[in-house]
């Protein structure tokens, strides 16, 4: 991929499988099966996120860095901005968000799912980890794709949680190509990405960033 394609600043490398979900074109016929397997095993398996621009992301980021959206801890619950210091209200906001620039989302590799058939009626989809573990109405999809994703060309890269990045069990990643991805998603690339955009707390980014990079960007579940 080029720079442009690696922080979701262009579209070139990703078709619409659905509408309003991109995907890398290499991607779609191993999920499209996957979906097919899921079928047979009793699920509907849905693209929650798939591909997201760095605008997007942008947005995402800015909102809560703001305080617009709120930042939720590691528990699930929104903390309150105003009584946290700024590097705190950063690692926060990192557990749950990725930077623009450094998203996996970007690549059109990853993927959020889940069943709509399994959402309680008036429900909707929160993507937290009270929905899809432990008798959450997700958990028996959870366990199943556990069991064949990798069958796939899948793997949950943040199948828990190592200091970094929250554990999401709903976030699928096509390992084939998004392992090159994050070999060419070098330090220099997301910090000239930063710089050039209007990214709240950038500053304090650019100071934590190589802290940030191996510890929420490669610091990943193997697969």
């Amino acid at each position: 991929m080029n720079p442009l394609e690696l922080t979701g600043q262009a579209q070139t490398h990703l078709v619409e499988f659905a509408p309003n979900r991109l995907l890398h074109k290499q991607v779609i016929a191993d999920f499209t099966a996957l979906q097919s397997s899921a079928k047979s095993a009793g699920f509907t398996l849905h693209v929650a996120s798939a591909f997201r621009s760095f605008e997007r992301q942008l947005k995402i980021w800015n909102n809560k860095y703001s305080g617009v959206t709120a930042i939720l801890d590691k528990l699930e619950k929104p903390i309150d901005i105003n009584k946290v210091s700024e590097r705190e209200k950063l690692y926060h906001l990192l557990h749950w968000s990725a930077l623009p620039s450094a998203s996996r989302h970007h690549w059109g590799t990853d993927i959020d799912v889940y069943d709509p058939s399994l959402l309680p009626q008036g429900q909707s989809l929160q993507l937290q980890k009270s929905e899809y573990l432990n008798g959450g109405y997700f958990s028996e999809l959870t366990a199943w794709l556990g069991e064949n994703i990798q069958a796939f060309g899948f793997y949950r890269p943040y199948q828990k949680d190592q200091g970094g990045v929250a554990e999401e069990p709903w976030h699928l990643s096509y390992f084939p190509i998004a392992e090159n991805c994050l070999v060419q998603l070098d330090l220099d690339l997301i910090r000239d990405t930063i710089q050039s955009h209007e990214v709240f707390g950038k500053d304090l980014i650019q100071q934590e960033l190589a802290h940030i990079y191996q510890q929420y960007v490669c610091n990943l579940t193997p697969r």
